[in-house]
């Protein structure tokens, strides 16, 4: 087993591809939500087994040189496919009263809640995940029809540039590893008992142990009603920063 601790370039740099015209290119095939992973063990096509422990503030990126064999002319590198993200932006902040900022907050982030979707926070930018077919949501936005709000569809990659490393596995860590349920945008209802195994790699502010979906965290409310909660209704998990 190879332990990669740093990553030696990427295939990108001139460097490393003049050394792929030398070498055989071995692929480790990262899904989406290993790609944010620091930590994580896999072999590569070519059978190399490698245990990736990048430090907290580092991710990898499609294309970045694991390991370098040059006696064998091996070079093995990680290959990425992010899947598009939805972009939603506030235009013209800066024109908006505070009541019109407010309102157009509140209802977009009811409107993300209900459907289950992540997000993480970026200035004046929302950064959703693909969690079902773009058409879906895509529609989704056109029927809420919020105001002020711009959204359109960009490249996972692009948008992983923009944030860190805790941003990107918040964003991307979740999304293929757990189903996310649509719910229809006119009805307003969330469903009761849907399957949603809570491991998005979101971050509440405050940190707590999972065991097996049946932890007793506080949210700041407290249930009182006579029978058990396995889960909290449907609220937008969201990174400020």
């Amino acid at each position: 087993m190879i332990l990669v601790e740093t990553t030696l370039g990427n295939l990108r740099d001139p460097v490393w591809q003049e050394r792929s015209r030398r070498a055989s290119v071995d692929r480790l095939v990262l899904e989406q939500w290993e790609a944010p992973k620091n930590r994580l063990r896999k072999e590569s096509e070519g059978g190399v087994e490698l245990a990736i422990a990048l430090p907290r503030s580092e991710h990898l990126h499609d294309g970045d040189v694991l390991h370098y064999d040059e006696a064998a002319g091996i070079i093995v590198i990680a290959a990425i496919a992010l899947k598009d993200v939805l972009v939603i932006e506030l235009e013209n902040i800066e024109k908006l009263s505070p009541l019109e900022i407010l309102r157009t907050c509140f209802e977009l982030g009811h409107g993300l809640g209900n459907q289950h979707w992540p997000a993480v926070i970026k200035g004046s930018t929302v950064y959703v995940p693909l969690s079902v077919d773009q058409k879906v949501m895509a529609s989704v936005m056109r029927t809420h029809a919020y105001p002020h709000v711009r959204t359109y569809f960009a490249p996972g990659e692009q948008i992983a540039a923009k944030l860190d490393a805790r941003e990107v596995r918040l964003l991307f860590a979740g999304a293929d590893a757990t189903p996310h349920h649509h719910h229809a945008a006119d009805t307003g209802a969330h469903a009761e008992g849907h399957a949603h195994d809570h491991d998005h790699g979101h971050d509440h502010g405050h940190h707590h142990p999972h065991h097996d979906h049946d932890h007793d965290h506080d949210h700041g409310h407290h249930h009182d009603h006579g029978h058990d909660h396995s889960h909290s209704r449907g609220h937008t998990h969201a990174t400020v920063k």
